[in-house]
């Protein structure tokens, strides 16, 4: 993480992700921006919240098999309803997909039942928290 609200990360995308010959899926590309956009919003990592609209642009064809950064940032918080924004770009800084997320507060109730440890559910630290 850069600052607080802001989310940065590489992805390295298999070919078996390809959408056409050497080009991601817009499907995967889609699930990076708002899983990007989503962790922006988390400054709690136990706070869940669900994508209520994800306006996906595609800017450039993302190559699979190479090195990209996804990056994201909160937005404003009204209530329990949050936006943010995320892109993927090449490790040039080239935009090749972006995305405006509106995200929904999960009520408190609606984990309490949920096992987080037995879902898989973990917070991994930078190598520069531990």
């Amino acid at each position: 993480m850069d600052a607080p609200g802001e989310v940065r990360t590489t992805v390295f995308i298999p070919a078996h992700f390809e959408g056409y010959p050497g080009v991601v899926h817009g499907g995967v590309l889609a699930s990076i921006l708002d899983e990007t956009g989503g962790r922006a919003l988390m400054e709690d990592p136990n706070h869940f919240m669900v994508t209520a609209q994800l306006n996906v642009r595609y800017r450039k064809p993302a190559p699979t098999e190479t090195q990209l950064i996804a990056l994201g940032w909160a937005g404003q918080r009204r209530g329990r309803v949050a936006e943010a924004h995320s892109e993927l770009r090449t490790l040039e800084g080239v935009v090749l997909a972006e995305a405006d997320l509106v995200m929904v507060d999960i009520p408190d109730d609606g984990m309490a039942a949920a096992d987080l440890e037995a879902m898989g559910w973990r917070v991994y630290l930078d190598e520069e928290e531990q």
